[in-house]
């Protein structure tokens, strides 16, 4: 089974476990790292005003772990995790995005700009995979296919 494949399947099983405990799916990971496979949901709240509970991540696991055993979607053994996708979260889709401009972010790259391989500054736009930010030193785009990962910045949040 094509990883796309069980991020879709256990999409429409999770989001309305995720919505009867008040929360929505963030994201959904399923990867292999050595010889184990990860299940991982992250969960945000419907209502933005607080972050996910432990009780709501385990009351989604629980009920997703039963879902998951009983239509079984997934060929392989795997470890399922189920929990707030943090801080510093990573934007990833077209949704993350729109929903964090105006914010501070750092962009992992593949390749050193300017002898970096991180760059952070404020997110300005994001448009047909096309990453805008604010930084120090004035605008810079990017396509987001030539980064390792875009995360909410923790800077002057400690």
């Amino acid at each position: 089974m094509k990883k796309s494949d069980v991020v879709s399947a256990v999409n429409a099983l999770v989001t309305p476990i995720a919505a009867a405990n008040g929360c929505t799916v963030y994201d959904i990971e399923f990867k292999k790292e050595g010889s184990d496979y990860y299940l991982r949901i992250f969960l945000d709240m419907a209502e933005e005003e607080r972050s996910v509970s432990l009780n709501e991540c385990e009351a989604v696991s629980r009920a997703l772990s039963d879902a998951l055993d009983k239509e079984d979607p997934i060929d392989v053994a795997y470890m399922l995790e189920v929990s707030s996708p943090g801080l510093d979260r990573a934007l990833r889709t077209a949704e993350h995005f729109a929903r964090f401009i105006g914010t501070k972010v750092d962009v992992g790259l593949y390749k050193a700009v300017n002898g970096a391989k991180v760059i952070s500054g404020t997110l300005v736009s994001f448009a047909d995979g096309i990453i805008t930010l604010e930084t120090d030193g004035g605008e810079f785009t990017i396509p987001q296919s030539e980064t390792t990962s875009v995360k909410l910045s923790l800077d002057g949040i400690f």
